[in-house]
């Protein structure tokens, strides 16, 4: 195993604690707007907009847990069916594809969250619309970090440490 793959398996963990974090923290604060709102009667402003922030958190820094674990998406309906050396070069293609879709991502997500950096939010003013985007870009930077590795080292989804991530 090379050394940008042990790297690659810290931020791997560090990225899966925190979109569990985050999805914990979505899924107690809705229930305590819920509660505040036909319980008490008193509507709170915070609640959603912090569960829109953690949701924005464990939807783009899980995604590369997802991508490293290979659970994303996949129709391998036709790539199934060519030949190991049509296999491989169908993967190449891919990762290409997802490289240059990360790329876009980053740099349109990057120009948002400048855009909007010091544009307050009404229901959670210590916290900027930039501030709440910039997971978006980091998460795009963290999924090119998997994709070279993928490139450089190969899938990891059969190892033991990314199959955590995995359902397989």
């Amino acid at each position: 195993m090379s050394a940008y793959s042990r790297l690659m398996d810290a931020v791997y963990l560090l990225c899966m604690t925190i979109a569990a974090v985050a999805l914990m923290l979505m899924v107690a604060v809705i229930p305590v707007g819920i509660f505040a709102r036909y319980v008490l009667n008193d509507a709170l402003s915070w609640p959603e907009p912090v569960a829109i922030v953690c949701m924005i958190i464990f939807t783009f820094i899980g995604a590369p847990v997802g991508f490293r674990a290979g659970t994303h998406i996949c129709v391998s309906m036709v790539t199934d069916r060519l030949p190991p050396r049509g296999q491989k070069s169908a993967a190449l293609l891919c990762d290409l594809l997802m490289l240059a879709a990360c790329l876009v991502i980053f740099q349109a997500s990057y120009a948002l969250c400048e855009a909007m950096w010091f544009q307050p939010q009404a229901s959670l003013p210590m916290v900027t619309f930039g501030q709440m985007y910039l997971p978006i870009p980091v998460g795009a930077l963290l999924t090119i970090l998997f994709v070279i590795e993928r490139l450089l080292c190969g899938d990891q989804s059969g190892r033991p440490l990314v199959s955590l991530g995995g359902t397989h």
